[in-house]
């Protein structure tokens, strides 16, 4: 049976963080792992860039047994609705898998409190601080950095998609390290600077 990561896509989400993340998983993991996307309900969102996706499951129906969870940044995660993720991101603590998330999801994560004993990064400390409130207690650990990971959780802002999706491969053991590496500086520096890497 395939090791499954789970892609969080609310309404106006955000397709270019996880443009990197998500193809790699399939090269990498090759017949061990498969991806597959929840939404709050099973209707069609819309990406902010006008792709129309039909998610594989609502929060109702999202199955228990899972390796990742990655939250995809967007316009949405500010709304009250969004709460309804908060069971799924404790599931995922409670059996130590792997939480990712980028851009607002990673502000939505600190929101909620679970940021407070980690280190971590969101887009910025100021808006982070002034949405989440007394919930949030975890200044000190906060690094202004383009991506963080600690005890498989990992944070990013919203420009940084490939260090995202590097530290999330590497935090799924889903290939060596070198290989992941390989990939991150090949898509990094380019095909003139970086050789091609292979399967």
């Amino acid at each position: 049976m395939k090791k499954t990561v789970l892609f969080v896509i609310l309404d106006k989400y955000a397709e270019w963080e996880v443009a990197y993340l998500a193809p790699l998983i399939l090269a990498l993991g090759q017949d061990t792992y498969c991806v597959k996307t929840v939404s709050l309900t099973k209707d069609s969102v819309q990406s902010l860039g006008g792709f129309t996706t039909l998610p594989d499951y609502d929060i109702a129906s999202t199955p228990t047994d899972f390796e990742g969870l990655v939250l995809v940044g967007g316009m949405s995660w500010r709304e009250k609705s969004a709460k309804l993720v908060v069971p799924l991101v404790e599931l995922a603590l409670k059996n130590e898998k792997v939480l990712g998330g980028i851009c607002d999801a990673s502000a939505f994560l600190g929101a909620h409190g679970f940021l407070n004993n980690i280190n971590h990064t969101s887009n910025e400390l100021n808006d982070l601080k002034k949405w989440a409130g007394d919930t949030y207690t975890g200044e000190a650990k906060y690094i202004a950095q383009d991506a963080v990971s600690d005890h498989n959780i990992i944070t990013a802002n919203g420009t940084a998609s490939l260090e995202f999706a590097k530290e999330v491969l590497i935090a799924l053991k889903i290939s060596p390290e070198s290989k992941i590496m390989e990939w991150y500086n090949f898509y990094k520096l380019g095909c003139y600077k970086a050789p091609t890497p292979i399967f």
